[in-house]
């Protein structure tokens, strides 16, 4: 019986492959033997929720409301914790808060707890189940003929008949290391544990650099509660120059998170695959992205916001933008973020949402799947017009990580300074950094931190990154590219000497995104643009061109979805 069983390899057990194996345990067919390859000791957490990309102090953007079904609940879970874990974060199972963050680091706990109880399912129901810890998988060979997989550890070779790459994050070092004093992204946070007596230089403003900060304010300081309530900062006596400084192209903070009335971000009014697809084939097979903004955006408001509505619906996604920036960036940063902290309370206190604000969450997640059909001049436009207003609202940045920003920025601990998109970061032989840049008033700047961390989040890694590098050799994988649908755009940007744009054999022009290809199901694609039927991928920085904003968890749970339906062959597979 067991040669009969479907044998499928899970490459890396954190969020990403325990979605998978939760789709596959509560799938009908038990006739399966699945092996979950994970590089640490503990399944689950992966590297935002375990001690590789968190310590105590840092909490998810998400509660337990906004989090995808898996088994049971947080709230479930936390009556039957470990006591000394809940000790640990303060955390009394009789007045837990569905609506409250949560601890990164118990957060990991509770999704190690999930694969736990998948593996009792799975074993009821007749699923094999191994589980490789501390087993790292060192490449991926596809023999074509047998349309089997071989997965490479260390010390042996397994063959499969599918396998999904969920790997995760990967923070590769360029200089971290040979440089004092210079670290290519703030994890792990254990790295950070020292005590700095100058100004350090935090590159970006997103969650990264927020879990940064908070990292380093407690090596070099304390936090205090007030008697009126708020927070105050004060610095260790043997560091007084202790002092940190955010560059941001934008020159803003996140915003703050608030009350989601659609928390798990989906919505009834979104476009469906035959309407992408009928819009498709009278645009060239091109997916306009003005079409998406006004049918997953624009128009959600026609009902549910009249007054909204009638603000935006003649907008072009330009002028939206602009006209969102534009508050933004009329007030100083901090005054901002207090204004924004006192409007989210109301908001979660309420249980009212901020409605604008949620849709643009939803439109990103809405969105992302489908962008590998934008033309290469819409892709560039969501990059460059959309995406930055995208990343800085839907952050979603916690209450208590607001309160601690504005304790640093009132201490004199902390402050933001716009930086132009050119500027450079220079690292020395002797240590630190000379940061290059233009400020809002256009004046050239030449600064020299000795500390630089860099928190632009998990970059989009390359199709050179690609990790596997027989997939590579035997051109089973290739770039992602987008076409252009004007050839007078391309050949201006080809002619000025753009080495992302090349020329087709047809005359027309394509543009290199980020990452490799892959189809909707998130299979790879050969040189010659043909789907492989037996490896998936999950692994978000190698993808990163065809899904260019991805949403966590929800991604975890949309794309686990779709590639269980095409491993079975089922459509419309519901669990």
């Amino acid at each position: 019986m067991q040669q009969n069983k479907k044998k499928i390899a899970i490459l890396g057990g954190g969020p990403s492959g325990l979605f998978l194996y939760k789709r596959l345990v509560e799938y009908g067919n038990t006739d399966l033997d699945v092996t979950i390859y994970e590089k640490k000791s503990m399944l689950g957490a992966g590297m935002p929720y375990s001690v590789e990309g968190a310590t105590d102090e840092h909490v998810t953007n998400v509660s337990d409301n906004e989090i995808p079904d898996i088994v049971s609940s947080i709230e479930e879970w936390i009556k039957n914790a470990p006591a000394e874990l809940l000790e640990r974060f303060n955390i009394n199972s009789g007045n837990f808060n569905e609506y409250k963050v949560l601890p990164r680091i118990l957060f990991g706990h509770y999704l190690s707890s999930q694969f736990d109880l998948l593996q009792q399912i799975a074993a009821i129901k007749g699923i094999t189940t191994t589980i490789l810890y501390n087993t790292n998988v060192t490449d991926v060979i596809y023999n074509k003929e047998e349309k089997k997989v071989c997965v490479v550890t260390e010390n042996e070779k397994a063959e499969f008949d599918h396998a999904v790459i969920c790997t995760g994050h990967n923070w590769p070092k360029k200089y971290e290391g040979r440089v004092k004093g210079y670290f290519d992204s703030p994890y792990p946070p254990s790295k950070l544990a020292l005590k700095l007596n100058h100004t350090i230089a935090i590159r970006g403003s997103s969650l990264t650099a927020i879990d940064a900060i908070r990292t380093l304010a407690r090596n070099n300081g304390k936090f205090i509660k007030e008697d009126n309530g708020q927070l105050s900062f004060e610095k260790e006596e043997d560091c007084p120059n202790f002092r940190m400084v955010i560059h941001s192209r934008s020159g803003m903070l996140p915003a703050v998170r608030f009350h989601l009335e659609d928390s798990h971000l989906s919505h009834d009014s979104l476009l469906t695959r035959k309407e992408i697809d009928e819009h498709r084939k009278e645009n060239d097979g091109f997916l306009s992205l003005d079409f998406v903004f006004k049918k997953n955006f624009t128009e959600i408001f026609r009902t549910k916001d009249p007054d909204f509505y009638s603000r935006i619906k003649d907008l072009s996604i330009e002028e939206f933008v602009e006209e969102m920036m534009e508050l933004r960036e009329r007030l100083d940063p901090f005054q901002l973020l207090k204004a924004e902290y006192i409007q989210a309370e109301k908001s979660i206190k309420r249980q009212e949402s901020i409605y604008w604000k949620e849709m643009l969450a939803v439109l990103s997640f809405a969105m992302n799947h489908p962008a590998k059909y934008l033309s290469a001049e819409d892709m560039q436009r969501l990059q460059k017009v959309l995406m930055p207003l995208i990343s800085i609202v839907i952050a979603f940045v916690p209450q208590k990580s607001c309160s601690e920003l504005l304790a640093l920025h009132h201490a004199g601990v902390l402050d933001i300074t716009a930086v132009n998109q050119d500027s450079t970061v220079e690292p020395q032989h002797g240590g630190g950094i000379i940061y290059n840049y233009l400020d809002e008033n256009q004046n050239q700047k030449v600064e020299h931190y000795d500390t630089f961390v860099d928190c632009v989040g998990q970059p989009h890694l390359s199709y050179d990154d690609f990790p596997f590098k027989t997939l590579l050799s035997q051109k089973a994988v290739s770039p992602a590219t987008l076409k252009f649908k004007s050839n007078e755009a391309a050949e201006t940007i080809f002619e000025n000497g753009s080495t992302l744009v090349e020329k087709n054999a047809d005359g027309s022009y394509s543009l290199q995104v980020s990452g490799i290809a892959i189809n909707d199901n998130f299979q790879i694609i050969d040189q010659y643009g043909s789907y492989n039927e037996n490896i998936y991928i999950m692994a978000v920085p190698y993808i990163g061109g065809f899904n260019p904003d991805y949403s966590g968890l929800d991604f975890c749970e949309s794309a686990s979805l779709r590639i269980v339906e095409d491993i079975f062959k089922v459509v419309g597979f519901e669990l």
